[in-house]
C-alpha cells in the first residue's frame, strides 16, 4: 500500500486572502492521506491573519498537521494562532508528534519550527559574543526539540519529519549562499537522521527558501523536501511513501 502525504508551506496569507486557497483544497482527501502545512501560514504573524488560515485549512476530510514559521511568530502571537489553528482542528507540533492510524498504516508525524545556524563548514558557533551564543543555542535547542518529537513517535510504521527550518543546504540551492545560515541549520539533519536509533525517519519536509529547489537528502540519506508555495507552485504537493504491506 502506498500513503499520500500532502505538503505545502509558505502561504503567507493576510486578512485579504480569505477564499484563496479554500477551492483548490476541497476536494484534497480525494488526492492525499494528510496535509502537512510547513510553517509561514501568516505574513506577519496576527491573529486575524491566523483565522484566515484556519478557514483555508480546516473541515478537509482528512487529518491536518501544522508547524509554525518566522512570519508566525513576527507579532508574539505564537501561542494564539496555535490556540487558533487548535480549535479548529489543525494539529499544531512544536516539539511534539502524534501518532495516528491512516492508509493502512501507522503514521508519525514529529514537528518543530526549527532554526537558522548554517551547515557543515559554514556555520556558527555558541562562542564569543552572548548574542551570538544566544543565536546557536537556539538552534540547538530547536534540533533537541526536534529530537524529542522524533523520539516520541518512532514506534510508527512511517515517521515523517516537519519543519519550517531546512535541515540540508541541498533544498536551497537558489537562494544567496551569504543567507544559508538563516534559512537552516545541519543540527536539524542531524536529529532526522538519528531518529530509530539512527535509522532515520521515512521523510523530511520544510518550507522557508522560496528561491530553493524541492528536492534534497540528508547525510543519513533520509530524503528531504522543499514545499514552499514559490517552490512547487501549486497549492500542494502530494508524497508518496510505501507503508511496506
Amino acid at each position: 500500500m502506498t500513503l499520500r502525504i500532502a505538503a505545502v508551506g509558505d502561504v503567507h496569507l493576510g486578512r485579504d486572502a480569505r477564499g484563496w486557497l479554500r477551492p483548490a483544497l476541497e476536494n484534497i482527501h480525494e488526492h492525499a492521506d494528510v496535509l502537512l502545512l510547513a510553517g509561514d501560514l501568516t505574513q506577519r504573524g496576527t491573529p486575524d491573519e491566523a483565522r484566515v488560515a484556519a478557514d483555508e485549512f480546516s473541515d478537509l476530510a482528512l487529518p491536518v498537521y501544522a508547524v509554525l514559521g518566522n512570519h508566525d511568530y513576527h507579532s508574539d502571537a505564537q501561542d494564539e494562532i496555535a490556540r487558533l489553528l487548535g480549535d479548529r482542528g489543525i494539529g499544531v507540533l512544536e516539539g511534539r508528534g502524534e501518532v495516528f492510524d491512516v492508509a493502512g498504516c501507522r503514521l508519525g508525524i514529529a514537528g518543530a519550527k526549527g532554526f537558522g545556524g548554517g551547515f557543515a563548514g559554514k556555520c556558527g558557533s555558541a562562542f564569543g559574543e552572548r548574542e551570538m551564543k544566544a543565536f546557536i543555542e537556539h538552534t540547538e535547542l530547536a534540533a533537541a526539540r526536534l529530537a524529542d518529537a522524533l523520539r516520541a513517535v518512532e514506534h510508527a510504521d512511517v515517521l515523517v519529519a516537519l519543519t519550517h527550518y531546512s535541515p540540508v543546504a541541498d533544498t536551497l540551492r537558489g537562494e544567496p549562499p551569504e543567507i544559508y545560515p538563516f534559512l537552516g541549520a545541519y543540527q536539524l539533519a542531524e536529529a532526522i537522521d538519528g531518529a530509530r536509533n539512527g535509522m532515520g525517519a521515512d521523510l523530511a519536509v520544510h518550507g522557508h527558501a522560496h528561491f530553493g529547489c524541492e528536492q534534497g537528502c540528508t547525510p543519513g540519506g533520509v530524503r528531504v523536501r522543499n514545499v514552499a508555495q514559490p517552490v512547487i507552485r501549486a497549492a500542494y504537493t502530494v508524497y508518496h511513501l510505501p507503508t511496506g504491506e
